[in-house]
């Protein structure tokens, strides 16, 4: 297994829920020498040092090069499509204890029955001071629930497609129940107990229902990884990576937004004033003027770093001929008018490929098929920054478990550090 294999398997085990993946963010940027920064008040920044804002299930990191007069910024995303759940989610039928949740995200909903599932995320403990809770992070990391499929004696037509409903299928059950057992708060007890907390101290949570499948090399080869959360961790992985080996000379930037998979609009997301402000603090501190600011972005770079569909070898009649990655080719560069890659900023990616001899493939989607968006189109509008979109070509994105190629890490870690250092 190559380093970036391995370490992008350590990533996607620990990133079990938004908030978890900007915590392990901050423990791999501190451990490389980064200091954090609170959004809140004012930046202290020199040159060459580095540095972190976290921002809830999003974060911010960068460093100051010498020549601090331009942005160069690769941005990925740390949420992906699954099932959250409800304030008082217990519902009881046929002996089991259920929980009610709502789908996140464009999920193949499917894909999450018959499998271990687990919780992580958040809850808000109450504090002597009401408008500053203790928000704590929570995961069980072990099986907890399952979401059991009807059988096809029950559903005769199964195999050739029905639909799932998220009220009725897609309720994990958590334990069975007897008779006069109470539900009630039952969810949040167990949030208390995990705590070490009383029960009526916990005032509020957000937990992510996620698949506890582990990452697997799968293959005679060994050359396909199977895995959730491809989508997005691959992208995360590669841009601090990248941040942290490369020493550029300008003003490298990489930034973790949440929300891209129900369309950004947050205050965590890609399309918000989050990363306007952070750029902006970041050069007030260097003394740069709201002029210099501008010029700073109109002069930079943003590399929007997303998954891209590979060509499906079962299905090839939903691909591009021309234009369809397959696993293990490379890193995908993704153009459509979906995207924020231009003629010229492609032209920029295939020169730094060549460059660094980073294996580089073209993804389009068939002209009646139009694909997802991702965060380059928003982010680069609100900077009017140049930008392209790159990403590594995998199966069943939005899947429970997804497929990618084991070989197509390295190649796009090698380009996030490319980016960062030319």
């Amino acid at each position: 297994m190559s380093d970036s294999v391995a370490e992008l398997c350590r990533w996607l085990e620990s990133g079990v829920s938004p908030y978890h993946t900007v915590a392990a963010a901050g423990e791999y940027l501190r451990g490389q020498g980064f200091s954090e920064l609170p959004l809140h008040a004012a930046f202290s920044v020199e040159r060459g040092g580095k540095y972190y804002v976290p921002h809830g299930t999003a974060l911010i990191a960068f460093t100051v090069g010498q020549q601090a007069d331009y942005f160069r910024i690769a941005a990925a995303h740390t949420d992906w499509p699954c099932l959250r759940v409800k304030p008082a989610p217990e519902q009881v039928a046929g002996g089991c204890c259920r929980l009610s949740v709502e789908p996140y995200g464009g999920a193949i909903l499917n894909t999450w029955l018959d499998r271990p599932l687990s919780l992580a995320g958040i809850a808000a403990v109450r504090t002597d001071d009401p408008m500053r809770p203790d928000v704590r992070l929570v995961s069980w990391n072990e099986p907890l629930l399952t979401i059991p499929n009807l059988a096809i004696h029950m559903n005769r037509e199964v195999n050739k497609g029905v639909a799932t409903k998220p009220n009725v299928d897609m309720l994990p059950l958590c334990r069975t129940v007897r008779e006069g057992w109470s539900k009630d708060g039952y969810l949040v007890g167990k949030l208390a107990d995990k705590l070490g907390v009383s029960k009526e101290d916990v005032l509020s949570f957000e937990l992510y229902v996620y698949c506890a499948e582990q990452p697997r090399r799968v293959g005679f080869e060994r050359d396909f990884l199977s895995s959730p959360r491809l989508d997005n961790l691959t992208s995360v992985h590669a841009c601090l990576e990248g941040l942290c080996l490369a020493s550029g000379k300008g003003i490298n930037v990489a930034v973790l937004y949440d929300n891209e998979e129900i369309g950004s609009n947050t205050r965590h997301g890609a399309d918000s004033a989050t990363l306007q402000i952070v750029l902006e603090k970041i050069a007030l501190a260097l003394g740069m003027d709201r002029a210099a600011f501008f010029d700073a972005c109109t002069r930079g770079f943003l590399l929007s770093c997303d998954v891209a569909h590979a060509a499906h070898p079962n299905h090839m009649e939903f691909a591009d001929p021309a234009h369809a990655p397959v696993l293990n080719g490379g890193v995908a560069l993704k153009r459509s008018p979906r995207y924020s890659s231009e003629a010229e900023t492609c032209a920029v990616i295939r020169a730094l490929c060549e460059k660094h001899d980073v294996p580089l493939q073209i993804y389009m989607n068939r002209a009646d098929l139009p694909g997802g968006s991702t965060v380059g189109s928003m982010a680069s509008a609100l900077l009017a920054m140049p930008a392209a979109d790159i990403g590594v070509p995998i199966l069943a994105m939005h899947s429970a478990c997804e497929t990618m190629g084991a070989r197509d890490q390295e190649a796009i870690c090698r380009l996030c550090e490319a980016f960062f250092d030319d």
